[in-house]
């Protein structure tokens, strides 16, 4: 069904805004760091938690607020994460000392997440189901745009202002977020009671894995590996419990099918190595003598390719067949890969830049239809789970190649070729998972779901 136009073009904007904005968020706090470590005496390991901690509380939430979500109406969530984003900005931008700092953060993390949890299976409920592809292609444009404009907008606030104003600057547009949010559709909710020990369990697994892993890469081997021994058997025991509830907070009855855990395990892979590539190509770079300004032009090159390549992505999305895109992109990327990983460090921006478009048409192409799978081939009052399956997939791959890149540069290989190849590998096993998802759909286009949406204006 979706929104008639005009509105539906409204809704859209107030997604694309509410979206964009929360990606901007994190990524130009991650520029001020230095800055904020200065203004608030405290040491560069210290304010890495400012960035660290936004991380963990945001994967810790994603699922439990998507199934609260169900409960209490997407668009009221929505737009109550906007709302918690909002003062949370204002509350770090008063800041005035790192303790206040961290608490503002979590606050704008469960913001965020509260957010993203239900956006995707807004955006489903927006479009109709011939257009979903673009749909989503659109949302990953604005992402990559968020993405690639957010170093450069956190440059400029810093050179002309305090740091408080990198969070303050995201003030006025979620307002007009929240504003235009009104028009947004709201599916019916479920009646259903909200699991809250399934909830605290799932937030916990993902709590004690991903801080277990932040330490390990800050080098805090014993804690780190206790928090990952105890999270690792608390998980397969919400795994257990989830698979007997008919609404599980871990969707691990969408797992459980092909449809969904071959795109996941594509997106896991695709995840891991880009991330992994990206983070140890700079020092590489460095290695070889390019300066800071060229390597961030250079790195500028992958998202611009992304965007490129969106109006290509939203197509194949609506009308290739399931699996395709997600082989064609990645096959792209890990040639892209292979190439960067050949050529010398020195090679000069024109030469290196060819393959870091490749990498990135092929990523641009991949991420949407394959997205698209995953939360259109859900039942349609398990739209919000699925989106946050994305999400989540998204950060635990993240934090898996920040995980290798970190390897890889605490020995010789790292400034080397060897990420690279590493990186192409993985993109071959997402690409291999995309092909057998073509290959067991028989070639068939994604089959869209019958299931009328019951939305209230």
């Amino acid at each position: 069904m979706g929104l008639e136009a005009p509105r539906r073009h409204i809704a859209v904007l107030a997604l694309s805004l509410g979206t964009g904005m929360l990606v901007v968020d994190n990524a130009i706090a991650t520029v001020a760091l230095p800055t904020i470590a200065r203004s608030l005496q405290i040491s560069s390991a210290a304010a890495v938690v400012v960035v660290t901690v936004y991380q963990v509380v945001m994967l810790m939430s994603l699922l439990p607020f998507s199934a609260l979500g169900d409960r209490v109406g997407h668009r009221r969530l929505y737009q109550t994460g906007q709302v918690v984003f909002l003062i949370a900005s204002l509350g770090s931008a008063m800041a005035t000392s790192l303790p206040m700092l961290l608490a503002t953060r979590c606050l704008q993390a469960l913001g965020v997440a509260a957010a993203l949890s239900v956006s995707s299976a807004l955006l489903r409920a927006t479009y109709p189901a011939d257009r979903l592809g673009r749909g989503i292609a659109l949302n990953g444009l604005i992402v990559a745009i968020a993405s690639a404009t957010a170093p450069t907008l956190g440059g400029l606030i810093l050179s002309y202002a305090s740091w408080r104003w990198v969070f303050a600057a995201a003030v006025p547009f979620a307002i007009l977020s929240l504003l235009l949010g009104q028009i947004l559709p709201n599916p019916k909710a479920h009646s259903t009671r909200f699991d809250f020990v399934g909830a605290a369990l799932c937030a916990a697994v993902f709590g004690l894995l991903m801080t277990g892993l932040s330490l390990l890469l800050r080098g805090n081997l014993p804690v780190g590996a206790g928090l990952i021994a105890i999270g690792i058997p608390l998980a397969i025991v919400v795994v257990r419990r989830e698979l007997g509830s008919s609404r599980p907070i871990l969707p691990v009855d969408l797992l459980a099918r092909a449809t969904f855990a071959l795109p996941a395990g594509a997106l896991l892979f695709a995840f891991c190595g880009t991330l992994s590539f990206m983070v140890a190509l700079p020092f590489r770079l460095h290695a070889a003598g390019m300066s800071t300004g060229t390597i961030g032009v250079l790195l500028a090159v992958w998202p611009v390719a992304m965007m490129m390549a969106a109006p290509v992505a939203g197509f194949l999305a609506d009308r290739a067949p399931k699996g395709l895109p997600g082989v064609i992109g990645m096959v792209m990327a890990a040639t892209g890969l292979i190439i960067a990983g050949f050529l010398p460090g020195d090679s000069g921006f024109g030469l290196l830049a060819i393959p870091m478009a490749l990498i990135g048409a092929g990523v641009g192409i991949f991420m949407s239809p394959t997205s698209h799978l995953i939360v259109g081939a859900a039942p349609r009052d398990r739209a919000a789970s699925a989106g946050a399956l994305v999400s989540s997939t998204r950060f635990v791959g993240q934090a898996l190649g920040a995980a290798v890149a970190s390897a890889f540069l605490a020995t010789r290989f790292g400034a080397g070729s060897a990420p690279a190849f590493f990186s192409a590998g993985l993109a071959l096993c997402s690409a291999g998972f995309s092909l057998f998802n073509l290959l067991r759909g028989g070639g068939q286009r994604r089959i869209q779901p019958t299931e009328v949406i019951d939305v209230e204006t």
